[in-house]
């Protein structure tokens, strides 16, 4: 038996906001599906260079009021840089809420604006801890 990865799939309720925010991650759009029948549209995002691991944002036309208030019951989407203090700093400067700062230079979380927790990972060994980031708290829950 074989299995292949395909995706994994967030409701979205504003289109625009949530693709910047993945844009500012660093992952760029792959692939559009419009359905003006189903009144939806699903926009892949991945990686650069690795289309094969993609999110697929789900955009429901008519709104969504389906949506937990708290999408706890997804867990997260995870991602690795190169820099994890590098890419707080970006997001924190675009505005984006550091929920679980990167004290130890290897583990960081984010929300993403429809509330999905990403976990932001160092890329091999932990950074050595640096400031603002090592005596930084904790800000809500991720």
């Amino acid at each position: 038996m074989q299995v292949r990865y395909l995706h994994t799939m967030v409701r979205v309720l504003d289109l625009d906001k949530s693709i910047a925010f993945y844009k500012l991650l660093g992952l760029e759009e792959t692939r559009r599906y419009v359905n003006e029948k189903g009144r939806f549209t699903l926009v892949f995002m991945a990686p650069p260079g690795q289309p094969e691991a993609p999110v697929e944002l789900t955009y429901n036309w008519d709104g969504d009021s389906g949506l937990p208030s708290d999408s706890r019951h997804f867990g997260h989407l995870a991602y690795a840089f190169d820099n994890i203090y590098e890419i707080c700093a970006k997001l924190q400067a675009a505005g984006v809420t550091i929920n679980r700062p990167p004290r130890d230079g290897h583990m960081a979380f984010v929300r993403s604006p429809d509330n999905v927790s990403i976990e932001i990972l160092q890329m091999g060994d932990a950074l050595p801890p640096q400031e603002p980031w090592a005596s930084m708290g904790n800000t809500g829950h991720w």
